[in-house]
């Protein structure tokens, strides 16, 4: 199930300080620096959730704004025909990441509509960065992040699908960052 991969990926991080990436083979993945973009969170500190459908080339959110320091529950629903992901990232981290995302395709790893986890796994690129979920077509999952303390970091972060030819067709997205003089208006 994707909520264990994600929690053990969570935890991963956490064993390895928090000062890096987790998953093995992922030492440059483009997946981003979580310094800049938050960390992973935990469920107790959840302060809200928001659900997110991904479909062909569009993502669909019940909230696109985030709060300085706030920690969000990403529901996340591959509710499309084909495989998704949905990645807290920069456009830097995205193009970083758009060679192993084509890797992954060219080496049978996954296909439009199937992911070979086994595959992955033998490769070392299981793709379990806790700031990301790769989900088939009809699969879910969750993703918990803590967002950076300072509005300005907060607004360099956004969403996007990395399988390759989703991004430049325009599957991506921003927050709105919430101040607290516009959240109390």
């Amino acid at each position: 199930m994707k909520t264990l991969i994600q929690t053990t990926a969570t935890l991963s991080f956490l064993l390895l300080g928090g000062t890096a990436m987790a998953g093995a083979g992922h030492g440059s993945s483009g997946h981003g620096s979580t310094t800049a973009l938050g960390a992973p969170g935990h469920a107790e500190d959840v302060d809200r959730e928001i659900a997110v459908s991904m479909t062909e080339m569009k993502f669909d959110l019940d909230s696109d704004e985030i709060r300085p320091g706030e920690t969000v529950r990403f529901l996340v629903s591959n509710d499309g025909r084909v495989v998704h992901e949905f990645n807290l990232g920069t456009p830097e981290s995205w193009k970083a990441h758009d060679g192993e995302m084509r890797a992954m395709f060219k080496k049978g790893m996954m296909s439009m509509r199937k992911i070979d986890h086994d595959k992955m796994m033998a490769a070392g690129m299981m793709h379990d960065d806790p700031n990301s979920v790769l989900l088939e077509p009809g699969e879910t999952a969750e993703l918990i992040w803590t967002f950076p303390d300072h509005a300005e970091q907060v607004d360099e972060v956004a969403f996007a699908c990395n399988v390759p030819g989703h991004l430049a067709a325009g599957m991506k997205g921003e927050f709105d960052v919430a101040t607290d003089a516009a959240a109390e208006s």
